[in-house]
């Protein structure tokens, strides 16, 4: 949804405004506290149900129901203990190894395989889980709604510098537009306090959700060269001395609420035996500048040096100098001639050429044409964004390589565009094709050693060892006793 803007005089603008205010103050369900909210809670609710279709689109569940109804159970005990013990929340793993948990307005919870890997208890997640809840429940993600911004880790628009480009790509990937948004540092401050009390609530040990926090900064610092860096971190910024602040809030409940809280170490674990770390390849991979689809069974280069993204909506790449960009997405269509009109109707395209042709050995349209937008027709020195699509029909699909720039700057990736979609080709290799995805494996420890001792005695290279000790929550050189579970990745 785009909201448009109107200009009135300045009475009439304050008038409305002062109305607006008048009848869209509510209670706040966590302070307690009068507050402006232009989103009622059916709309939270609409937005949400309307958005959870995209997001699982996006993203996918992570096929494994053992997970799924233990989230579930987890989140579905603390959201009956919350301030809005009402809201049909719902709790779901994705299929996405960035590290990151998000909500939406309305009661949706996401959960990312990667930030599941990087837990090392249950009451870890319970605390994070509780963090996410409170952000429902204190309605930030209402109150942030028009603030809301897209997520950077699936759209590859915020590596483009131009605003046109930009918007081209958006248009092109609607489905990437996700609700992540984007909290205040005090609204992290009170996720946080509700992330205690209400994983404390239902018997957790609300310190463990303060070393989380030390793994996540330990992450966003790169040491181990992984470049996972937390999405957590860019989408929940942080507060101030995070993690101390947590251990204090955790203890003085505690204190307060004498008990038996858990921390479910090894339970946890044990079920986290053989999740997926890192890139699922069965969805994609990059490997020396080429991109195979064992599943789809094709593979196309990537031009040198261009970052890319992938996701199961589709493969999106950007030149270094953020002047251009690539998107590789299925059309709906079932013909390629369908395909190449109905795309050129539906963005308002003034076609320049256009011909049949093959792509090694697959039926092809080559189509070059612009994107002018009304105001930009109006204007006397107008950047004109044009756009080269191939389409090629493959297994009964139409898929669609755009290769997208300013008309000025065409001729520079004009050749860059052709080489990729022109190697577009089905994929017959083996070795390509039968790549399986690293897992995380769960050791009991043989011996009292130091944590690099031991997965040294796993066989992890000297190069990962560094990450697998984010992996653990633990310093290399500290001691793990005998009988102690860790984490080690094998396949």
């Amino acid at each position: 949804m785009k909201l448009k803007l109107h200009f009135f005089p300045f009475k009439i603008a304050m008038l409305t405004g002062f109305l607006l205010l008048f009848n869209q103050c509510s209670k706040n369900p966590v302070s307690g506290k009068k507050q402006v909210m232009l989103m009622s809670e059916s709309q939270e609710k609409a937005l949400g149900a309307d958005s959870n279709p995209q997001i699982l689109a996006e993203f996918g569940e992570y096929p494994d129901p053992n997970f799924q109804r233990y989230i579930n159970d987890i989140g579905q005990r603390m959201a009956k203990i919350s301030h809005r013990p009402t809201l049909p929340f719902q709790f779901k793993v994705v299929d996405s190894d960035v590290v990151n948990a998000f909500a939406l307005p309305g009661g949706y919870v996401y959960f990312t395989r990667g930030i599941m890997a990087h837990f090392n208890s249950e009451a870890q997640l319970a605390g994070v889980l509780g963090h996410e809840i409170g952000h429902v429940t204190a309605r930030h993600g209402a109150s942030q709604y028009t603030k809301q911004m897209l997520g950077q880790v699936a759209f590859i628009g915020a590596m483009i510098a131009s605003p046109k480009l930009a918007q081209f790509g958006e248009q092109l990937g609607q489905g990437l537009q996700l609700l992540f948004l984007k909290f205040s540092r005090d609204d992290e401050s009170q996720s946080d306090q509700l992330g205690v009390l209400y994983s404390s609530k239902i018997g957790f040990n609300a310190q463990e959700m303060a070393g989380f926090f030390i793994t996540l900064n330990r992450l966003s610092g790169g040491e181990d060269g992984s470049q996972r860096i937390p999405t957590f971190l860019s989408t929940h910024p942080d507060p101030g001395d995070r993690s101390k602040k947590v251990q204090a809030m955790a203890l003085d409940y505690q204190a307060k609420n004498p008990g038996n809280f858990l921390d479910n170490r090894d339970s946890y674990l044990r079920l986290i035996d053989g999740i997926i770390y890192g890139e699922d390849p069965k969805q994609g991979y990059v490997e020396n500048n080429i991109f195979y689809h064992p599943e789809l069974k094709f593979q196309f280069p990537i031009p040198t040096g261009w970052k890319h993204i992938n996701s199961p909506a589709q493969f999106q790449m950007a030149s270094p100098d953020q002047k251009a960009l690539m998107i590789l997405t299925l059309a709906p269509e079932k013909t390629l001639s369908e395909a190449a009109n109905n795309f050129v109707t539906k963005n308002k395209l003034k076609p320049i050429s256009q011909q049949n042709t093959q792509i090694n050995g697959l039926s092809a349209i080559v189509q070059v044409a612009d994107q002018v937008a009304e105001q930009q027709q109006q204007a006397q020195q107008a950047q004109t964004v044009r756009i080269a699509t191939t389409y090629i029909e493959y297994n009964g699909m139409i898929y669609m390589m755009h290769g997208v720039s300013e008309v000025n700057d065409f001729r520079t990736y004009d050749n860059t565009f052709g080489n990729t979609m022109k190697n577009f080709r089905v994929l017959t290799d083996p070795s390509k094709i039968n790549v399986k995805p690293e897992r995380v494996k769960i050791q009991t420890t043989y011996s009292e050693a130091t944590l690099g001792e031991l997965l040294k005695g796993y066989g992890t290279p000297e190069k990962r060892l560094k990450e697998l000790s984010i992996l653990n929550g633990m310093e290399l050189t500290q001691r793990v006793a005998r009988g102690t579970l860790i984490k080690t990745i094998g396949k």
